[in-house]
């Protein structure tokens, strides 16, 4: 089967880490946006946004760390897959490609990559937008009592090197098809092609994809903490796309962003969890309007 690609775009590696290569997509003329992907999916989760907004800005979307056709080290420590090492790799990547300072977006595992990009660089990261996530700290402070059962992935992930990666990789199609099929509101917005991509890619980085959910049970939670208790905030304009997760865990997603930038514009969005690929024009729209502050 060809793997799907974004229209237009060329591929590049490039060495971001000692041993260390990622792809990326590249395309358009203008002023640099980087989209990073989240969990399960590759780099083309923004392929219909791409195409958008290369018309106008130059878009890098990479496959992180761990992810799709980028390298996957061995989990040789927590370090290695934290997210301050995949957001140093994205920023990096950009620096490679020409680019110093961008406008960054994210969704999901991506939005939490680019959370600690704001947070470490904010001389490269001149805006923000995170598609549906919490911060790592809020985030297992919201999955409380029986409504963390919605997380279960988490904390199967978080567990010692051994038992999760074997569970899924018994299952691996089930597994991370569990979650196309879940967290979609429109099945045709993953087509046959694209979903059979997505499960393929997971299946071949199951040991990398846990330790990146492993490293936000552990490190990743340690930064943001030293973080809070030290009183910093992203420096950067920030836009913060949900869906209305608040009302059922219990918690008000707009007021924990607030805690983490005084310049936030957050909506709530009808559609699933998959935004980028069921709304497409919209989140484009809303990246756009953030770019071009």
């Amino acid at each position: 089967m060809t793997t799907p690609s974004i229209p237009g775009f060329t591929e590049h590696r490039v060495t971001v880490d000692d041993g260390v290569t990622l792809h990326a997509a590249v395309g358009g003329a203008g002023d640099p946006v980087v989209l990073l992907h989240g969990f399960p999916q590759t780099s083309l989760m923004w392929r219909h946004v791409a195409a958008e907004l290369s018309a106008d800005h130059t878009v890098i979307c990479p496959d992180l760390r761990g992810y799709g056709a980028s390298d996957k080290p061995a989990e040789t420590g927590p370090d290695v897959y934290s997210k301050r090492t995949m957001a140093r790799d994205v920023v990096r990547l950009a620096a490679a490609l020409g680019h110093d300072r961008f406008t960054l977006a994210g969704h999901d595992r991506g939005a939490l990559v680019a959370f600690r990009a704001a947070m470490d660089h904010p001389d490269a990261v001149a805006r923000a937008l995170f598609l549906d996530v919490l911060p790592t700290l809020d985030m297992w402070d919201a999955l409380s009592g029986v409504n963390g059962a919605v997380g279960f992935h988490l904390y199967l992930m978080a567990q010692a090197p051994g038992l999760p990666e074997e569970m899924i990789q018994g299952a691996a199609d089930t597994f991370f098809g569990y979650f196309l099929d879940a967290w979609t509101k429109d099945p045709d917005a993953l087509p046959a092609e694209v979903r059979a991509h997505y499960l393929a890619a997971s299946a071949a980085a199951v040991p990398s994809i846990v330790a990146d959910y492993r490293a936000s049970a552990g490190v990743d939670v340690d930064h943001d903490a030293a973080d809070k208790d030290a009183g910093l905030k992203l420096a950067m304009p920030v836009t913060v796309l949900q869906q209305d997760w608040g009302a059922a865990l219990g918690y008000h997603a707009q007021g924990l962003w607030s805690a983490w930038t005084d310049d936030l514009r957050h909506r709530t969005v009808s559609c699933g969890h998959f935004m980028a690929e069921e709304d497409p024009g919209l989140i484009a729209s809303e990246i756009r309007a953030l770019a071009d502050r």
